[in-house]
């Protein structure tokens, strides 16, 4: 065809026509792929940037000036998509890693000593496609583009399915006594499921094989089963092909089969402990990813720990000021962040509540990378924060489960919390449901519209600045939790102020100190003084 690459297009822009852009892609695939891959070094990600830069070019085949230089347009076009998906990448890689620190929060070193008696039991109880997910995300440390891979599933579908199998696990542990949290869960299966085999099994298994007459593709599954590098592979598959060819010749021998075993065994034990360190090696390697999980985990009850993880955390945005990158610098500050805030959750005990096990990664990594934790003011804010999301959670779920109590119990409500653990779609904590109560019928909280019967929490961890849940069959509201406390009281206040000053809004609450006249009134101001100087405290 001898049409140029503009007359092409063209063609194709008019009539639609197939084989014109066929013959574009033709001719300049190679260029795409080729600029794409040494980019994203990845040749999953180069056949998708190329074609995302061929589906760019019918979009904007009509656009085009009449004296583009294609080759020069797709080049452009290829570079600024590779570098978006480079980005992307790095963000799903850190959204993965931070969930992975989130999820060692939950696990105990001792969690394994009451996990491992079951866990072949439970893995029984899985059905096939969750068990292959475990085995590779957790047994065979794969990532989940792997794992989806196998599965032939997306990443976000291979992650759904692990997570799902996970909480499968954890559920079948808690009927047997053994709890533990679905993140915890999967930490210490990922430690401890695989460990290395004894030194000199391989060559044994392998001997015992080939001297009863097995093919070299025994060897060759020994050999892949512990390759790691190149010369990792030279020496293996040096040292098992030495076995197999003495273990043919000694097949003629069987009187004498023992006795030779034996005596391969005690030629090879130099490289058997060569083959075992390389194990190791391997194992060290599959779970260097999880090194930062394991640092978090050990901030409970080991400060120096932290000065470690501290260290790592200066180390990295060193590197990342190095290769002056704006994005990898933003990420390593807010993974800072992060762990930062997890820590004030462990220094702060007090300020936790059950309700956090219902949040997910996502809403964790949101409130560290906007929050202000270099100030009191700021820090309480955010811990209110993550408090206000898991509460919220809560309260979705609860509604739904109000719900369907209603429709299954002739619209009545619950008049116990207890009544909707199986209205739930899953188990929640009884520890939740204590922090919670159901006001009666006719009863209101001031800010959130609605009559109860409705359910809303006991009481709030920080006064001045929680926020307040209600929860009723049609759905759920929220209100600041101080005000829905003293609003009665603090009323009159409000109306002597505003008859005292023609209705002038007022900025300070101590402008109403002379107007609160009962001692209640009083309390109730000073409250409002209080949350008013906290909130305005570096703002």
């Amino acid at each position: 065809m001898s049409d140029t690459d503009l007359q092409l297009l063209a063609r194709y822009a008019r009539d639609r026509a197939e084989d014109a852009f066929a013959e574009i892609v033709r001719r300049h695939l190679d260029l795409v792929h080729s600029a794409a891959l040494r980019q994203v070094r990845s040749p999953q990600l180069a056949e998708e940037v190329a074609q995302s830069v061929f589906t760019d070019l019918a979009r904007n085949s009509r656009r085009l000036a009449p004296d583009t230089i294609l080759t020069a347009w797709l080049y452009q076009v290829t570079r600024r998509t590779a570098i978006d998906v480079v980005r992307r990448e790095a963000r799903r890689q850190l959204r993965e890693q931070i969930a992975t620190e989130m999820n060692a929060m939950n696990a105990t070193t001792a969690d394994w000593t009451h996990i491992e008696p079951l866990l072949d039991e439970a893995m029984h109880a899985l059905d096939e496609t969750d068990r292959a997910a475990v085995l590779l995300r957790y047994f065979e440390n794969k990532s989940l583009r792997e794992v989806g891979a196998t599965l032939g599933t997306s990443d976000d579908a291979a992650q759904k399915r692990v997570s799902r199998a996970v909480e499968r696990l954890r559920e079948f542990f808690t009927k047997r006594g053994v709890t533990v949290g679905a993140g915890g869960l999967a930490i210490v299966i990922s430690a401890n499921a695989v460990q290395a085999a004894p030194a000199g099994l391989a060559i044994t298994i392998s001997a015992a094989a080939a001297l009863a007459g097995t093919t070299i593709a025994t060897t060759a599954t020994a050999t892949k089963a512990i390759a790691m590098t190149t010369l990792q592979k030279t020496l293996i598959a040096t040292t098992l092909a030495v076995v197999a060819g003495s273990g043919i010749y000694e097949a003629h021998q069987a009187s004498n089969l023992g006795v030779q075993v034996q005596t391969l065994q005690q030629q090879q034990a130099p490289l058997a402990e060569q083959i075992q360190q390389l194990q190791r090696e391997r194992d060290e390697a599959r779970r260097s990813l999880l090194a930062l999980a394991d640092a978090i985990n050990a901030l409970k009850g080991n400060s120096s720990e932290l000065l470690k993880l501290r260290g790592e955390v200066a180390r990295l945005r060193g590197e990342a000021n190095a290769a002056n990158d704006p994005f990898v610098q933003q990420a390593l500050t807010w993974k800072a962040k992060l762990v930062k805030l997890v820590k004030l959750f462990e220094d702060r005990p007090e300020q936790r509540i059950p309700e956090l096990a219902l949040v997910n990664d996502d809403q964790w990594f949101s409130i560290a990378k906007d929050s202000d934790l270099d100030t009191e003011s700021g820090i309480r804010n955010a811990l209110s924060s993550l408090r206000s999301i898991a509460e919220q959670n809560f309260a979705s779920m609860a509604q739904v489960a109000v719900a369907k109590f209603a429709q299954a119990n002739d619209k009545q409500f619950p008049t116990e919390l207890s009544q909707l653990q199986s209205y739930f779609d899953s188990p929640v904590d009884d520890a939740i449901l204590q922090r919670w109560k159901i006001l009666p019928a006719g009863a209101t909280i001031p800010g959130i519209g609605g009559e109860g019967p409705l359910i809303t929490e006991k009481a709030a961890v920080d006064e001045l600045f929680d926020r307040r849940y209600g929860v009723m069959t049609s759905g759920y509201g929220v209100t600041d939790f101080l005000s829905s406390e003293i609003q009665d009281i603090i009323t009159p206040v409000y109306q002597a102020y505003n008859a005292a000053n023609n209705e002038t809004s007022h900025y300070d609450p101590s402008q109403l100190l002379p107007y609160a006249t009962t001692p209640e009134q009083q309390a109730a101001v000073q409250k409002l003084i209080q949350q008013y100087a906290a909130k305005k405290i570096d703002h």
